[in-house]
């Protein structure tokens, strides 16, 4: 089992950033590919980044590209998503999930893998 909770959420201008955290615990941290995805108002969840189990592979959905970074520290069991460049269209709740299959990054990028998932947080970006 695993237990995910994010925070770092909260309301910021268009043009501001944000840093959002994902403290894990239960199974080793290393063992799962980490990702984060979003869910607007009306709208799908959709993905937004992923990591691999040792941090040298990320994937970024088109929209966040060159604005957000996802990372990880294993030995503190949390990730995170740095994001900068808000824009009002981010606002969202973030979730992050955890798979613990191996998966192609096509995979990844869809809810079907992720095992795991946080609470949420809320993410208000005001224009």
């Amino acid at each position: 089992q695993v237990q995910l909770v994010e925070s770092g959420g909260g309301l910021v201008q268009a043009g501001g950033s944000l840093r959002l955290s994902c403290a894990a615990s239960g199974r080793t941290f290393s063992t799962y590919i980490m990702g984060w995805f979003r869910q607007a108002p009306g709208k799908e969840r959709e993905f937004v980044a992923a990591i691999s189990r040792s941090g040298g592979m990320t994937w970024y959905a088109d929209s966040v590209k060159g604005r957000f970074t996802i990372s990880r520290d294993n030995a503190k069991n949390t990730g995170y998503l740095q994001m900068n460049s808000l824009k009002p269209e981010d606002t969202a709740v973030l979730y992050c999930a955890a798979a613990t299959g191996i998966q192609t990054a096509v995979a990844l990028t869809t809810t079907r893998p992720y095992d795991y998932w946080g609470q949420g947080t809320q993410v208000t970006v005001s224009s």
